[in-house]
């Protein structure tokens, strides 16, 4: 997964009113690791207001996402492979690690899985 691709997460998402509805009742900031690569993604109200890449000095997070890049390479197919096509499916197949307070994760999971279909390749997102 690119930079590129992480960074532009915030216009793709902000320029989507129905994930912004979705998350409007989240506040949180969480760490998207795709290898040894780090963002740290701030979202207030369901907005993506920043993103940012590491290196991190001691950076402060609710929960931690964190996958090799091939595992977020097979994600980001426009059909993913069985088990990669979900959050939770990769989590099932060991690929992705879920580190830290999980409520705010689980509690909001569809806007997650929305948010981070928005980078697969030819997706707009999941919905």
């Amino acid at each position: 997964m690119t930079a590129a691709a992480v960074e532009g997460l915030r216009e793709r998402a902000n320029a989507d009113p129905w994930l912004v509805h979705r998350g409007r009742f989240l506040d949180t900031t969480f760490l998207l690791e795709v290898g040894a690569d780090q963002y740290l993604v701030q979202i207030h109200r369901g907005r993506v207001e920043a993103v940012h890449k590491g290196p991190l000095v001691m950076p402060r997070w609710s929960f931690a996402l964190r996958a090799p890049a091939e595992a977020w390479a097979a994600f980001r197919q426009p059909v993913p492979p069985p088990g990669y096509n979900d959050l939770i499916g990769m989590a099932k197949m060991r690929a992705l690690r879920i580190e830290g307070d999980q409520h705010p994760f689980m509690a909001n999971l569809r806007y997650f899985k929305d948010l981070l279909a928005l980078l697969r390749a030819s997706s707009g997102g999941s919905r």
